[in-house]
């Protein structure tokens, strides 16, 4: 199996690297799409980590982190959750989005983020070490933060903090070419649609156009798809619902490919 495409934009790699070895937890602050978990997916490979993925939301309760008594036909038994099995046998734990999950859920991490690196489960009275190979890693979008939605500073304090973006201008057309198999043209137009995208100041957009967006019109083209068509579906429909902004985008697509006749 190949290995996870994936272009450093600065001193990431290394820094991961560096926390990595002094056992300290990262946390990767970043834009939707900018390339958060394929660069921990990356990061796995190099160090030969397992990497065990959450993806945090509201209802995430600490029983699905450390894991919950279950019952079969032989009585109750006690199963680990994702972040238990990372620190027992080693690995990365990856919370994706964790501004997601309720602060006292987020609390469980505390005793694992700073020197101490053990687990102390209630249920079972168990207080486990951390394995030399664990990492803990979580990320957020600044973006989505709020009153109600942000990590505890006592939380965010045990963590080496690593701010991501979209990619340079020439990053961002190779990682075009090497994910959708699109021609150095094509990437091009594709890069200059989402810088004008992601500078435009007076559109009702919540979020600016993602790498990933742009990874998805490359394939659909490849595909043989019309690129303007690619584009409206793959960029436009996807950023936003109102009819001006639609407007708006629609006609900045058309500076860079030519709208078909027969659609």
């Amino acid at each position: 199996m190949s290995k996870t495409y994936y272009l450093p934009q600065s001193n990431e790699v290394e820094l991961f690297k560096a926390a990595e070895g002094m056992n300290l937890p990262i946390l990767i602050k970043g834009p939707t799409g900018c390339g958060k978990t394929r660069f921990i997916e990356a990061m796995g490979e190099m160090l030969g980590r397992e990497i065990y993925t959450v993806v945090c939301h509201d209802d995430l309760s600490a029983a699905d982190l450390v894991g919950r008594h279950l019952i079969d036909e032989n009585g109750t038994y006690w199963q680990d959750g994702p972040l238990t099995k990372a620190v027992r046998n080693g690995g990365i734990c990856y919370l994706d989005e964790i501004i997601e999950a309720r602060k006292d859920t987020t609390v469980v991490l505390h005793s694992l983020a700073d020197y101490r690196r053990v687990l102390p489960i209630d249920r079972t009275g168990e207080v486990i070490e951390a394995h030399p190979d664990f990492m803990l890693v979580v990320s957020y979008n600044p973006g989505y933060q709020n009153v109600l939605k942000g990590m505890k500073p006592s939380t965010k304090q045990r963590f080496i903090s690593l701010s991501f973006d979209y990619p340079n201008a020439d990053v961002e057309k190779k990682v075009l070419m090497q994910e959708s198999g699109i021609d150095e043209k094509i990437a091009q137009k594709l890069v200059d649609i989402a810088g004008e995208i992601r500078r435009l100041g007076d559109c009702d957009i919540q979020e600016a156009v993602s790498t990933r967006l742009l990874i998805y019109a490359g394939k659909l083209i490849t595909k043989g798809f019309d690129p303007y068509q690619a584009c409206i579906h793959s960029i436009v429909e996807s950023l936003s619902d109102e009819e001006d902004v639609l407007e708006v985008l629609e006609k900045l697509i058309s500076l860079h490919f030519t709208k078909s006749l027969n659609v």
